[in-house]
């Protein structure tokens, strides 16, 4: 049974990795279930305060990761609108079946909401650009979080490997 969770678990830290740069999978959130499943083997027993944590940090990740591209909108120039047209274009960018939905929507809710406050067209356009830069230190963050679990992953799986194998 403990291979078979050690699997899953491998399987979840892959997934948690992908999940970093794909919209569908929300990345540490993943991987920290990587980290619970090897928790229910025989082998591996981690202490409650590291799932906790680990577990508060892959939440906050996740909700940061909503928050991040219209806080580049407002740092790059963007008013209210534009942080609001970055958020509508976020959840039209994810629900979008166009390829790079994800990265286009806040780029263009960000432009469009500044044109509708009758911003110039280069004002909305640095927006934009903060949105798009807010997007990739999302990811570049949900990435290192993933990376790290999968590290205490592998780490755990080869300190308990003869209790494991």
């Amino acid at each position: 049974m403990d291979i078979t969770l050690v699997i899953i678990g491998s399987l979840l830290m892959f997934l948690g990795i992908i999940g970093s740069f794909l919209p569908i999978l929300p990345g540490p959130v993943t991987s920290w279930i990587g980290l619970l499943v090897l928790h229910f083997t025989n082998a591996v027993t981690l202490e409650t305060s590291f799932l906790v944590i680990t577990g508060i940090i892959a939440l906050l990740i996740y909700i940061l990761d909503y928050i991040i591209p219209a806080i580049g909108t407002k740092r790059f120039g963007g008013s209210k609108y534009g942080v609001i047209g970055t958020t509508i274009g976020l959840i039209v960018g994810l629900i979008a079946p166009i390829p790079g939905g994800i990265i286009i929507g806040p780029f263009l809710g960000a432009l469009v909401g500044e044109l509708l406050n009758k911003s110039d067209t280069k004002t909305a356009t640095r927006a934009a650009f903060g949105s798009f830069l807010g997007f990739i230190t999302s990811t570049f963050i949900k990435f290192v979080v993933a990376i790290i679990y999968t590290g205490l992953f592998i780490g755990l799986v080869w300190e308990n490997r003869t209790f494991l194998f």
